[in-house]
């Protein structure tokens, strides 16, 4: 018997992947490949051993896990790699971090199809 709710999570993910993505560059180093990203954020909460909880938002960039690949090679994020956003207006620069112990990246979806890449804005450059 087919595992229908296996084949309605892909599914889901590839209406996410056709109509709800633009297109950044990845980048690490020298490498570079263009993706087909959707954008969403993750807040993150840290206790500051102070009595306060500070929050951060971070600028997640969700990507089809075989689309990853940089020197030929399918691979997974890293700190410090960068995506590049352009729209009408800016060029944007987030580089791939997460606050304290926080992993920088997640599967997104429990068939690990889709990876969820926290980033920072570190630049920006008006077109």
């Amino acid at each position: 018997m087919p595992d229908l709710l296996s084949q309605g999570l892909s599914w889901l993910e590839d209406q996410r992947h056709q109509h709800l993505t633009r297109t950044v560059t990845y980048q690490r180093g020298s490498d570079e490949v263009e993706l087909s990203a959707t954008i969403g954020r993750t807040v993150f909460e840290q206790d500051d051993h102070a009595g306060g909880l500070t929050r951060i938002e971070s600028r997640d960039f969700l990507i089809r896990a075989a689309d990853l690949v940089l020197a030929s090679e399918v691979t997974l994020p890293q700190p410090g790699d960068r995506i590049i956003e352009i729209d009408s207006i800016a060029t944007y620069t987030y580089e791939v971090m997460a606050p304290g112990n926080e992993p920088p990246w997640r599967y997104s979806d429990v068939n690990r199809s889709t990876l969820r890449i926290h980033t920072k804005q570190v630049a920006t450059e008006a077109l």
